[in-house]
């Protein structure tokens, strides 16, 4: 009974060992970024990974700020936010990004992704309201 179950389990490891890594192609902002440590955007396969965008000051302004730079770096992959599948906001103030939410309608009309928000008690700059990361995928 072990040796068909063994033989299967061989089967799988031997199908995926023989599968092409997924290609990436890492984007970043600047310089700054080797400094911390970090990407703005790392793209694998079909799928880009968008690291946290800050915004600071009043929670509109910190909106328009975060989403404004998230559009850049989708842009630069030919996306746009009807790609976004995944959105996580973290915020210091989240009773004010709730009466600002009507704002995320300027970037995603009626089409929103699956999303969380939790607020944290800092971000890594301390002006810093909002930082949104998010998850999008390439067309087929």
């Amino acid at each position: 009974m072990k040796t068909p179950v063994l033989f299967c389990l061989l089967l799988v490891i031997t199908a995926h060992a023989a599968e092409p890594a997924p290609t990436t192609e890492k984007f970043k902002l600047g310089a700054w970024e080797d400094e911390i440590g970090y990407r703005q955007a790392v793209k694998v396969g079909h799928t880009l990974y968008i690291s946290g965008t800050v915004g600071a000051g009043e929670m509109p302004a910190a909106i328009r700020s975060a989403y404004s730079g998230l559009e850049k770096t989708l842009q630069h992959f030919g996306l746009t936010f009807r790609n976004v599948v995944k959105e996580n906001i973290y915020t210091t103030k989240l009773d004010a990004l709730k009466a600002s939410l009507a704002m995320r309608r300027v970037y995603y009309g009626q089409d929103f992704p699956a999303a969380t928000w939790v607020q944290v008690d800092r971000l890594y700059e301390p002006a810093d309201v909002i930082e949104v990361e998010l998850v999008a995928v390439f067309p087929d």
